[in-house]
């Protein structure tokens, strides 16, 4: 199945919104530390503008789909909670670029959410825990590359799982097979002995039959011949 091309341009979108945060962060450590941050800022412009155009064609995009009944309501009301949540976070993020490192809370929360999730409410509103409030922007790079490790080698046993509870269902599915191929076997050889059987039977009814008639035969001629004998016999 082809993905939604609205879901698609959304997550991209979304990705946009993390590299911004990503390079606002960058920019303010640059400025903490008393480095030359101006080429940050033209990279960070340039990301913000493609976010707004990004989400404008998001905004026509759901419009068409809503109107034209390509999607239902309900997938409506959500992609538009998605999209509002989008834009709170392109606005957060413009006012972080304004105020030169003033809203380094606000960019650190970003980056631990990891951008804005299908069906959560304003990620903007989400805390950042205590273990990491105090690390630097690569720590949390790297705290975030293990857990996506660690998430890819669960989905990695559950893949050999799911593998083997296939192969075991290949096998129990030829087991089936082998057992109704016998069953099969058994109701031929069941069904040839039956006829047999009938023909046998038929067979000696048959004989019985003539065995009678040519008994009945047999003491007919005997009769004749002493009926016979009888009369030709001379009386005295």
């Amino acid at each position: 199945m082809a993905p939604d091309p609205w879901l698609s341009m959304y997550d991209f979108t979304c990705q946009i919104a993390q590299e911004v945060a990503e390079k606002i962060q960058e920019r303010n450590r640059c400025q903490r530390n008393g480095e030359s941050s101006s080429k940050l800022n033209v990279a960070i412009r340039s990301l913000l503008q493609n976010l707004k155009e990004k989400i404008n064609h998001l905004k026509d995009l759901l419009l068409q789909a809503i109107s034209t009944h390509q999607i239902t309501q309900l997938e409506g009301d959500r992609r538009q909670s998605l999209l509002d949540d989008l834009l709170t976070r392109q606005r957060q993020l413009q006012a972080s670029y304004k105020n030169d490192g003033t809203e380094t809370d606000v960019i650190r929360s970003s980056l631990m959410t990891g951008g804005v999730k299908r069906g959560v409410t304003n990620p903007w509103l989400l805390e950042e825990s205590e273990e990491t409030r105090d690390l630097s922007f690569d720590d949390i790079r790297q705290q975030q590359q293990r857990i996506i490790q660690e998430q890819d080698a669960g989905l990695d046993t559950l893949s050999s799982v799911l593998s083997r509870q296939k192969q075991m269902g290949h096998q129990i599915g030829n087991e089936l097979d082998e057992q109704n191929e016998i069953i099969d076997d058994l109701t031929n050889l069941v069904e040839n002995t039956d006829d047999k059987l009938r023909n046998q039977t038929r067979h000696v009814k048959m004989v019985d039959k003539k065995s009678t008639s040519c008994g009945m035969l047999v003491v007919i001629v005997l009769l004749l011949i002493a009926i016979a004998v009888v009369a030709v016999w001379p009386t005295k």
